[in-house]
C-alpha cells in the first residue's frame, strides 16, 4: 500500500474519566504495514488509546493522524472524520457482530462507508458486493458458514466474520481490541494467524491490544507498553522480558501471564 505517511501518528494524547486519567500525555508512530502489540494489565489505557485511535473517544488533548489526515487534534473531530475512519477496521472482544443477520449480511455491513443508510438497511446490496463479501469470508476461512446466524457461529468464527468485515470495508488499518480474550485456544490461535496473514500479504497495518505476553512474543516484533496510561516501553518485544515485565508492573504482572494454555502460544 503506497503512502508516504506513517499509518498512525499519535501525538500528546491524554485523556481523564471523571478526573481519574486514562492516558497520559501519550505519543506514538506506527508505520505503514507495521505489527504493533499493545501490551497492559486492565485498566493501563490499552482498550480506550485504541478507541481514540479511530474516533470513537475523543481525547482531551493531543492528536492522531491517520496516513497524515488528523482525525482528532485537542477533542475536536476533524469535519472529513468519517472519510478519513473508512480506512480503519476495529475488531472488539465480544465481536460486535447483529445476531440476527447472517455472516454474509454481517460483513456486507462492512460496506456502510460506501453504501447509502437506506440501502443497507432494506438489504440492498449489489451482486458484486455479495461475491466481495462471500471472498472476504473465504479468506477468512468460514465461507460454509455465510448463510449462517451470526447468533449460530462458534466465538472463533464471529471474530473471523468481524475480520471479513474489515476486509470489506477496504481497511488499510485493523485495530483490535483484545480480539481473542473470549476465545478458546484453538480459536485464539487461528484468529492471531489470520491477523499475521493478513499483515504479511496485504500489507494491512495492525495494532492489537493484547494482555497475554506469550502471545506478544510469539506474534509481534514490537510491544508498546502502557500502564496507568503512560507508555513505559516502546521496542522490539523481545527486549520486553520477565524483569522489564516486573519493573513495569510490579504483582500486576501475573495477570499478563496466560494460564492453562500458554503452551498454545509458546515461543
Amino acid at each position: 500500500m503506497a503512502s508516504s505517511h506513517s499509518a498512525v501518528r499519535v501525538m500528546g494524547l491524554s485523556k481523564a474519566f471523571k478526573g481519574q486519567p486514562a492516558l497520559q500525555n501519550v505519543s506514538m508512530t506506527v508505520a505503514a504495514g507495521e505489527m504493533v502489540a499493545l501490551v497492559g494489565a486492565s485498566g493501563s489505557g490499552k482498550s480506550t488509546l485504541l478507541r481514540n485511535l479511530n474516533g470513537l473517544q475523543q481525547a482531551d488533548k493531543g492528536s492522531v493522524e491517520i496516513f497524515g489526515n488528523v482525525l482528532q487534534l485537542e477533542g475536536e473531530l476533524h469535519s472529513k472524520a468519517r472519510q478519513i475512519r473508512s480506512h480503519v477496521g476495529f475488531i472488539f472482544q465480544q465481536f460486535n457482530l447483529v445476531n440476527r443477520l447472517t455472516a454474509l449480511e454481517n460483513v456486507l455491513v462492512g460496506n456502510l462507508s460506501q453504501v447509502s443508510m437506506l440501502r443497507s438497511l432494506v438489504h440492498n446490496f449489489t451482486k458484486s458486493e455479495k461475491v466481495r463479501a462471500l471472498a472476504a469470508l473465504e479468506r477468512v476461512g468460514i465461507l460454509n458458514q455465510a448463510h449462517k446466524r451470526a447468533s449460530a457461529l462458534s466465538g472463533g468464527q464471529q471474530q473471523r466474520v468481524a475480520i471479513a468485515r474489515c476486509l470489506m470495508q477496504g481497511a488499510k488499518i485493523i485495530l483490535a481490541d483484545e480480539p481473542i480474550a473470549s476465545l478458546d485456544p484453538d480459536s485464539a490461535r487461528k484468529v492471531m494467524e489470520l491477523l499475521t496473514s493478513l499483515n504479511a500479504e496485504q500489507g494491512i497495518t495492525v495494532v492489537t491490544s493484547l494482555h497475554q505476553v506469550q502471545v506478544v512474543q510469539r506474534y509481534f516484533k514490537r510491544s508498546i507498553a502502557l500502564r496507568q496510561g503512560v507508555v513505559c516501553f516502546d521496542g522490539f518485544t523481545v527486549d520486553l522480558d520477565a524483569d522489564r515485565l516486573n519493573s513495569i508492573y510490579g504483582s500486576a504482572v501475573e495477570e499478563l501471564v496466560m494460564r492453562g494454555h500458554s503452551e498454545m502460544f509458546a515461543s
